[in-house]
């Protein structure tokens, strides 16, 4: 049977990311409201962004139910996720859908070990993570498809996300 531990863990770390992937979003929609002008790009990603809206109110009714600490770090998360979208959104089309690509990659892996780690104690939470990593596969190929590519200088951009996206895992899972 898996630990309380290993749960408040996976609750805590997946709120973090979910809320994470609303602010890469949200200020992809900055870039896009204000200084970037491309309507079809910003359709894209406010339908992608609903998704993860609905993922990390899942995950704040847990850290709720189960009386969990979210990560101290949530305002960092916030800020970084703010500006890693702002600012890969003025890199143009391709950056914007490859900061998706990149972190949905990411996220794939981490839920699936989640996925895999979960027993039938736990069968709405596997369920939902289920639910979750088939849409956060879903935005990435719909970013795959809208232009993402790690040729040339983007598999720099797409091995910092990726780095970046581990590191905040790791650390949300404990702190």
């Amino acid at each position: 049977m898996i630990s309380k531990n290993k749960i408040e863990e996976f609750i805590r770390v997946d709120h973090a990311g979910e809320r994470g992937a609303v602010k890469i979003y949200e200020g992809q929609l900055l870039a896009l409201n204000t200084l970037v002008k491309d309507e079809k790009l910003k359709k894209i990603i406010e339908e992608m962004k609903v998704h993860e809206k609905e993922h990390c109110e899942f995950f704040e009714k847990e850290i709720k139910k189960r009386d969990i600490k979210p990560t101290k770090l949530l305002p960092l998360w916030d800020l970084l996720g703010v500006t890693l979208g702002f600012s890969s959104t003025l890199l143009g089309k391709k950056a914007a859908m490859l900061c998706t690509a990149s972190v949905e990659e990411v996220i794939d892996k981490h839920y699936q070990s989640q996925i895999d780690q979960l027993d039938k104690t736990e069968k709405e939470l596997k369920k939902n993570i289920t639910k979750f990593r088939e849409d956060e596969l879903h935005h990435k190929d719909i970013a795959y498809e809208k232009g993402a590519t790690k040729k040339g200088c983007y598999s720099i951009l797409d091995k910092i996300i990726k780095t970046g996206s581990k590191i905040a895992i790791n650390i949300s899972e404990k702190i």
